[in-house]
């Protein structure tokens, strides 16, 4: 007769993901506010919406994941700076329309759970939502033996935020000769790692322990650096006529800043107006990459975009400015289609 199997046997801990649990709480409770009604633990997250000077709410939402980045995390294995890709790629999303971040959800999956591991990526979830003014109200790590490599795991995000109706931004009023104010990014963010590992870790052979002297740092903390998120710079032009924003994510210039510009119009980039981070000459020079290839998959340390009136542009930079944002005018809006790239 065969012994007496437990869902531990079959490869699932239960006590280790009530460990993971205890050790994120803390973490997770530095994102609470008023509005949230119940702790960790329940079948459904509970949070109340404060509508007070809001006249028409309208909900906006958002979900995403952090990609082939989390490959680096394995290698490196260090896993406290993931958990803020994940809030950014769901928050910054929502921003565009306007919105402000009012809550966030995660979603851990792995073959094996480990409570450290667990807590440490949940520990940069936490920080995420701090920076995005929203609480993390709820999520799940689901343990699945044999669906994921040794000390390999997958995560993904949803973001919930609201907006008035009538502050709803969309593009639609954007004209011609309205200007494009760049917002700098803190380096790849979490789009291109798909070219960059090839590049680095295959044709290369490189190790995200080498120290990379044109970066001053190791190739690792170079890619590992968390995405930026946007939520204080959008706050602090909430008063102005923002037109347009646009997250510059996968797909890069060329496919991201035409989805929210009407139907005539197009725009001009001018190289040159902005300071490109190390990280992207490095990549450009040593995979000897087209110039129109690396605008069309990498940031190139622009994370957002704002259109705005050519005379609010200043007004705009000045109040990104006085948060620290180093804004700068990167483009116009003129006729025609698509983007185009033109030296400055």
């Amino acid at each position: 007769m065969s012994e007496k199997l437990t869902y531990k046997d079959a490869g699932v801990d239960t006590k280790e993901g009530e460990k993971a649990v205890k050790l994120m709480k803390g973490h997770v409770q530095k994102t609470f506010n008023a509005n949230v009604l119940n702790g960790l633990g329940g079948f459904g997250s509970l949070f109340k919406l404060d509508l007070t000077e809001i006249k028409e709410p309208v909900l906006v939402s958002g979900t995403d994941g952090v990609g082939t980045k989390l490959k680096i995390a394995f290698l490196m294995d260090r896993h406290d700076t993931v958990g803020q890709d994940c809030v950014a790629m769901c928050v910054n999303d929502i921003l565009c329309q306007g919105a402000k971040p009012l809550f966030f959800l995660d979603y851990i999956a792995t073959g094996k759970v480990e409570a450290e591991k667990i807590a440490d990526i949940v520990k940069g979830i936490a920080g995420g939502c701090v920076r995005a003014g929203c609480a993390l109200v709820g999520g799940e790590t689901a343990e699945m033996p044999g669906f994921y490599s040794d000390g390999e795991y997958d995560m993904a995000g949803f973001a919930v935020g609201v907006v008035d109706r009538d502050k709803i931004i969309d593009g639609s009023k954007i004209t011609e000769g309205d200007l494009l104010i760049g917002l700098h990014s803190t380096g790849l963010h979490s789009n291109g790692y798909s070219l960059v590992r090839k590049l680095f870790l295959e044709q290369m052979e490189l190790r995200v322990g080498d120290d990379i002297p044109e970066l001053n740092m190791t190739l690792g903390e170079a890619l590992l650096t968390p995405t930026k998120i946007y939520a204080k710079e959008c706050e602090a032009v909430s008063s102005l006529p923002v037109k347009g924003i646009v997250h510059i994510t996968g797909g890069g210039f060329f496919e991201n800043i035409p989805r929210i510009i009407p139907i005539g119009l197009g725009v001009e980039i001018a190289l040159g107006s902005w300071h490109i981070p190390p990280i992207f000459s490095y990549i450009q020079k040593c995979g000897e990459i087209e110039k129109d290839e690396m605008y069309a998959t990498f940031n190139m340390g622009i994370g957002m975009i704002m259109i705005v009136d050519e005379a609010e542009a200043f007004k705009v930079i000045s109040k990104l400015s006085n948060i620290g944002e180093k804004a700068a005018i990167i483009g116009k809006i003129v006729k025609g289609d698509g983007v185009s790239l033109c030296q400055k």
